[in-house]
């Protein structure tokens, strides 16, 4: 099997996208976490889902400024699209 670059967009529901770039890396894929829309909510679920991020060694990105996360601009945003082998939106 390939690897592959894919990039996760993050864009309505956080938990959801968390979990399934998680998931991605079972299969050795180099997954891009980049939550967009709205800053993550501070609640229990997103909570735990982090822990799946950490466990996964992946860092998020985000597009929304004022947050405590590495913030991309749309140039970066665009290089990255531009360079993945594959784009999900959640």
């Amino acid at each position: 099997m390939n690897t592959k670059n894919i990039v996760l967009l993050g864009r309505r529901d956080h938990a959801e996208a968390m979990r399934v770039a998680a998931g991605l890396t079972i299969f050795g894929h180099q997954v891009q976490l980049v939550f967009m829309d709205h800053e993550v909510e501070d609640n229990e679920e997103n909570r735990a889902q982090v822990e799946l991020l950490e466990l996964s060694d992946i860092s998020p990105l985000t597009t929304v400024p004022g947050t405590d996360l590495p913030l991309l601009d749309v140039g970066q945003l665009a290089e990255m699209l531009v360079n993945a082998d594959a784009v999900l939106n959640v």
